[in-house]
């Protein structure tokens, strides 16, 4: 099934199915490198746990090769930390007590891909920032519940816009969720703000599946380009968050492909 023109592509039931498996190898795994942060672990040592779990499982890390302004990627996670927004590039650098670090993660597995992201607390982190870790998850979940036949593609974007800036974060508004399924991005992009332009207006339908990652800023919404070409931080240099799931439309509602524990699904409850 397709719509606009083959533009935008709606699976089929075989394929969602192997969406959900790729999706839960990705969560089980991000899991597990989540459990690993603590001060003192790199971030290269969380790289490397994420690869040998991808591999063992038969799958091909999905960042790997992905071209760059100096190459292609190296690595199977982006580990973004405090300011950086996305795309940090994993290193020796130890994470330390009231760091948070944004984990970027996605799976190939026969021939789909599965995309999620969360950001986790190193220790005790200050309580404006668990706030903002909150506040940004469940601004994801507010965008999931908008994944209902018959809404529109600016319903996602504005449940995150408005959830986080009543509560006085920002939006990082150059980068955007996606389409997801044979390739990591297909169209739609999915802003987490109301647009005007693209695809805002697109009526949802059961079999799309879409990639949503509201990037929220304790501060200014803008951000820049690092001198290594990747990380992305925010211009002002306060923390940001990032929270990411694969989620397919169906006739019922949203389907979160890339969840594992749905009794227990956001995983900053407990800060």
């Amino acid at each position: 099934m397709r719509l606009r023109r083959d533009r935008i592509t709606r699976k089929s039931a075989m394929e969602i199915e192997k969406m959900r498996v790729v999706g839960r190898l990705v969560g089980e795994i991000l899991r597990d490198v989540r459990a690993m942060v603590e001060p003192g672990v790199t971030t290269l040592e969380l790289d490397r746990l994420a690869e040998e779990k991808t591999r063992a499982a038969g799958g091909i890390p999905a960042f790997i090769g992905v071209p760059g302004p100096r190459g292609p990627y190296r690595h199977s996670l982006c580990t973004s930390v405090n300011d950086e927004v996305v795309h940090g590039i994993p290193s020796g650098r130890k994470l330390v007590e009231g760091d948070v670090i944004g984990i970027d993660f996605g799976i190939v597995l026969d021939g789909y891909v599965g995309d999620s992201a969360v950001t986790v607390p190193v220790g005790q982190i200050a309580d404006e920032v668990k706030q903002l870790l909150k506040a940004t998850e469940e601004s994801l979940f507010q965008a999931i519940d908008r994944m209902r036949p018959g809404n529109r593609l600016n319903d996602v974007g504005g449940a995150v816009e408005d959830y986080v800036e009543a509560r006085g974060y920002t939006v990082v508004r150059d980068f955007c969720g996606h389409g997801i399924g044979r390739k990591m991005h297909e169209p739609p992009q999915v802003p987490n703000y109301r647009s005007r332009g693209g695809d805002s207006n697109l009526i949802l339908r059961e079999g799309l599946v879409l990639a949503i990652e509201p990037m929220v800023n304790l501060g200014v919404a803008d951000v820049l380009t690092l001198s290594d070409g990747w990380t992305v931080a925010t211009a002002d240099g306060k923390q940001s968050a990032h929270f990411e799931h694969t989620i397919a439309v169906t006739e019922s509602g949203p389907e979160v492909l890339t969840l594992v524990d749905a009794e227990n699904y956001l995983t900053t409850a407990a800060l």
